[in-house]
């Protein structure tokens, strides 16, 4: 079983000749109580190319002091990171193994780091002896383990800040202050391990770090934004199996994001390399969107009811709700965490990876991102615009609905392939990104109010074969077919705002 905490600190340099100044008084610490010395042993694991540190995790076991046990952290701000914990075992327990599975993707983990500290604790308390914050200096010996660099030991000496639970983040605020007036500074490192990392890797190590140069070409411009979105897919799968708020729908949205510019910048990219991984792609965005899609319906039907007068909600409307929602909740979240399980999902990480460590890159991509990527961007806008003038032109009723939504997923491309772009373009692409945002908001809404109309129906048919009133499923079924209607008049006037897209000008620079 794993647990999780939320950990606040702060690093500092120090000497082992370093003393802590007078703390009482900070912030209302009305005492500095001194908990002992502790002895820590730490092994820190990861691959051999080193991917968790890569990514900013740190994945520990360790012995001594007050919470001995298996450590996996995650990067949150940068002084802050969750903390998963799971007791003291011999192998890597299975609820980690799978919170880093989409970072190591099957290669072997192995202690990386061994690092022994001497840790000197004080706890400042507040006038009621609550604890508000732990301080310590440690004595630090860190040794590499890995093949490269094996044996070799680096050591230094720290302070540790961490708010207790709950605490207020000023008070890391002041204690920084007090302890910069004593002459103590800042760490350059943000964790030991990263500390450790640098002091004991081998030369080739260090000469191998590669650079960040700025994008400069559009092939640049293109594989930059398709690795943030890898990135964001890799780091999103553990905050998917830990259920945190919206990471489904962040997930689906890098997704798309990757899906939809590998197509609009088929220029750039060649297509027998990227198709397949776009098909992939596809199938992990329809996994992911039966959950998302039932968040967004199960917040709607709700807020819906919600919106009622008490005498219009006839019959047990609520607990039908609650009940519909937890099927279709517990199907959803089975079918995602299988997905990410799966060795198909394992396997497009790596054709990801693949693809951009040795990108495919067509004759444009080596042009001016000026002359390659609005033209990219303005095909899909008329796309967009063939896309909205046949829906217009139909009568209401399911084709135009079936129309609008295929306008819908047309005008994320746009926004998607703007995006892509701005960093090139500027500010013509950030205003096509804006004006085509607020075209499919409208036909999102248009979309979501289908959906719900479907649900409405099914509602009231097993509310009516279970003998209950089925008026209040009725009445919201009007109120959002009265909704759908609102958003098609509404569009005329939204399109009609973004239908120039001001990327002309761009191409000429």
């Amino acid at each position: 079983m794993a647990d999780s905490k939320r950990e606040i600190e702060r690093k500092y340099e120090a000497t082992p000749d370093t003393r802590l100044p007078d703390l009482t008084g900070v912030a209302g610490v009305a005492a500095v109580a001194p908990r002992g010395v502790f002895e820590l042993d730490a092994v820190y694991y990861d691959t051999d190319d080193l991917r968790l540190a890569a990514g900013s995790l740190t994945l520990r076991r360790r012995t001594g002091g007050e919470d001995a046990g298996w450590h996996l952290k995650f990067p949150v701000r940068a002084d802050t990171r969750d903390e998963i914990r799971a007791p003291l075992s011999d192998t890597l327990p299975p609820a980690l193994a799978s919170l880093v599975r989409s970072r190591v993707r099957g290669r072997p983990v192995a202690p990386a780091v061994r690092v022994l500290s001497t840790r000197d604790v004080h706890h400042l308390l507040d006038g009621n002896g609550l604890l508000l914050a732990e301080v310590s200096i440690d004595e630090v010996l860190a040794e590499r383990l890995t093949a490269r660099g094996r044996g070799t030991t680096s050591t230094w000496t720290e302070i540790e800040v961490e708010l207790a639970d709950d605490g207020d983040p000023a008070l890391l605020d002041a204690v920084g202050d007090r302890l910069r007036e004593a002459g103590v500074r800042p760490a350059r490192s943000a964790s030991k391990l990263a500390r450790a990392l640098a002091g004991t890797a081998p030369r080739e190590e260090r000469e191998q770090r590669p650079g960040t140069a700025a994008p400069r070409t559009a092939g640049d411009h293109v594989l930059a934004y398709l690795r943030e979105q890898a990135d964001a897919l890799i780091t999103l799968d553990p905050a998917v199996r830990r259920d945190l708020p919206d990471s489904v729908h962040h997930m689906r949205v890098a997704t798309r994001r990757l899906r939809s510019a590998l197509r609009t910048y088929r220029a750039v990219l060649g297509r027998a390399a990227t198709d397949p991984v776009r098909e992939e792609l596809k199938w992990l965005a329809a996994e992911l969107g039966v959950d998302r899609d039932r968040e967004v319906l199960d917040a709607r039907l709700r807020r819906r009811i919600a919106e009622l007068p008490g005498t219009l909600v006839l019959g047990p409307v609520r607990a039908r709700l609650d009940l519909s929602s937890a099927a279709r909740r517990a199907g959803a979240r089975s079918r995602v965490l299988e997905a990410l399980d799966s060795e198909r999902h394992l396997a497009l990480l790596e054709s990801l990876e693949n693809l951009l460590a040795d990108p495919p890159l067509r004759p444009r991509a080596a042009k001016a991102p000026g002359k390659v990527l609005p033209r990219a961007v303005l095909k899909e806008h008329a796309r967009l615009a063939a896309r909205v003038g046949h829906a217009l032109e139909l009568p209401p009723g399911p084709d135009r609905d079936t129309a609008l939504h295929e306008a819908r997923k047309a005008a994320k491309r746009v926004r998607y392939a703007a995006e892509a772009a701005r960093p090139a373009l500027g500010k013509p692409a950030k205003k096509v990104a804006a004006r085509t945002k607020k075209v499919q908001k409208v036909l999102g809404d248009h979309q979501d109010s289908v959906v719900a109309r479907d649900a409405l129906r099914t509602l009231a048919a097993q509310a009516h074969g279970a003998g209950e009133s089925a008026f209040t499923w009725g009445l919201v079924y009007g109120h959002e077919e009265a909704a759908a209607g609102e958003r098609e008049r509404e569009l005329p006037g939204v399109w009609a705002r973004a239908a120039e897209p001001g990327l002309r000008a761009a191409q000429e620079r």
